[in-house]
């Protein structure tokens, strides 16, 4: 790999000859794979012992895992059925850092492709609110499919400039990730065009971005509140630098503690000539990963908290909706805890949002809660996202075949499936699962499911 000289001279006066060979020598490694499990849906190892030949536990992610080169998790049922998300393994570090419980305000400010957003999620277990934006309307698409098939209620999907939330949600969010755009140093191992890149757009370019993002996170927590900012390179540029700029101007912010973890280094404030010695102490509280010295890309992560008592919010009470005769009639078979929820119709189609959701009409809204299906005249259509978001006990028509089934993969294939004596659950929508696991909706006509599991979403 051919490194940018001024990149070479920078890390080998940062991380001295002998470290920076060791550096150099990792580049030549494969980068490793990891997978994260969903425990919106499962837990334990299980999952990853029905799909890995071996895994190793990731330090800093407590439902990670490090997949061995050879396996392929993404040709699996189960990464239809939502179970597991794949993702670099330092990538995991910034929503397995940022303290995320039930019934919080959670943004994350720079959400695509959604690795981050479903582990936030994951931590939200349906209760609370996760606000999930991306100014990037070609990136958006991942962010909504993957929060579908994670099985996520509770999420709003935005595509705006993060500052524009500032009117409407000044001082309004309990937990924010900004996981910044950068200059990608640390991925130089993973994507070899990355390299060529930094010279086009170096940390000079992306400072100002990050610094406007940190600020932006800042005003938008509540007190008491805390925020996780991330990026995937070395530089003190964007790293410390970005930091300090905020500590300054901000003086509710503090840097607090990390979770240590083999092969952790902390913040570098001495390498920039730019930052005070009174900052130093505080500033080496943040994770940098060098790839090293831990089996994961680079990255660096630093949580802050904002001074101030979390602010009493009153629980909000659900709006009785009148729902159409064609809805009511299927959704009243669903055996599902509402609380928390209410229905809202959008022309033809129906979600399920959280009753504390906001009036997001002033933003571009891609997905605001859970997208149940379609109003059709005599009829209801259930679409993907609510077939992810149920259990199979939860619809009283489904039918689960094992993994090894050749069935699951012709369904993953769109194709019809044959039932064998016994397996039809009735006529009409059926829920198709795998070893108990959501996959998709067919229709039952006895001896047949008629397939339609979502053809974009389809195995190929």
């Amino acid at each position: 790999m051919e490194l940018p000289k001024a990149f070479q001279d920078r890390m080998r006066a940062l991380l001295g000859e002998e470290d920076y060979e060791k550096y150099l020598a990792s580049l030549d490694r494969d980068a490793y794979s990891g997978l994260r499990i969903n425990e919106l849906k499962t837990s334990g190892e299980e999952v990853p012992d029905r799909v890995l030949t071996s895994w190793e536990r990731i330090p800093w992610s407590p439902n990670g895992y490090l997949c061995p080169d050879e396996d392929k998790p993404s040709e699996h049922p189960y990464y239809y059925a939502g179970l597991y998300y794949l993702q670099e393994p330092s990538a995991m570090a910034p929503a397995s850092f940022l303290p995320v419980d039930p019934g919080e305000r959670v943004l994350d400010m720079c959400a695509a492709p959604g690795g981050k957003s479903t582990e936030l999620a994951s931590k939200l277990q349906g209760r609370g609110i996760l606000i999930a934006n991306d100014i990037s309307a070609s990136r958006i698409k991942a962010l909504q499919k993957n929060l579908e098939l994670f099985g996520v209620k509770n999420a709003a999907v935005l595509c705006e400039e993060p500052s524009k939330l500032l009117p409407a949600f000044a001082g309004w969010f309990d937990k924010i990730l900004i996981d910044a755009p950068c200059s990608g140093e640390g991925m130089f191992r993973k994507k070899g065009s990355m390299p060529k890149f930094w010279l086009e757009h170096g940390p000079d370019y992306y400072a100002p971005i990050q610094k406007s993002l940190i600020h932006t996170g800042a005003d938008l927590l509540a007190p008491g509140g805390m925020l996780l900012y991330s990026t995937c390179t070395f530089s003190v540029q964007e790293d410390e630098e970005v930091l300090a700029e905020l500590l300054a101007s901000h003086p509710d912010m503090h840097l607090v503690p990390l979770s240590d973890f083999p092969g952790r280094e902390g913040g570098h404030p001495e390498w920039s000539a730019e930052i005070p010695e009174a900052l130093y102490e505080e500033l080496r509280l943040p994770a940098r990963f060098f790839p090293h010295r831990l089996k994961g890309e680079g990255h660096f992560a630093a949580l802050l908290k904002k001074d101030g008592e979390a602010p009493d919010r009153a629980d909000s009470s659900s709006r009785r909706v009148k729902l159409p005769a064609e809805a009511e009639e299927f959704l009243s078979e669903l055996t599902w805890d509402l609380t928390g929820y209410e229905y809202r119709q959008i022309a033809d189609r129906l979600y399920l949002v959280p009753t504390g959701m906001p009036d997001l009409s002033a933003f571009r809204v891609i997905r605001c809660g859970l997208f149940l299906g379609m109003v059709k005249k005599n009829r209801f259509e259930p679409v993907e996202a609510l077939a992810m978001a149920l259990r199979a006990d939860e619809y009283p028509r489904h039918v689960s075949f094992p993994a090894e089934d050749e069935r699951v993969r012709k369904y993953l294939k769109g194709e019809t499936i044959d039932l064998l004596p016994g397996e039809a659950p009735g006529k009409g929508w059926c829920l198709v699962c795998v070893d108990g696991y959501p996959l998709g909706w067919a229709k039952c006509t006895g001896a047949q499911l008629k397939n339609k599991y979502h053809p974009g979403w389809r195995m190929m």
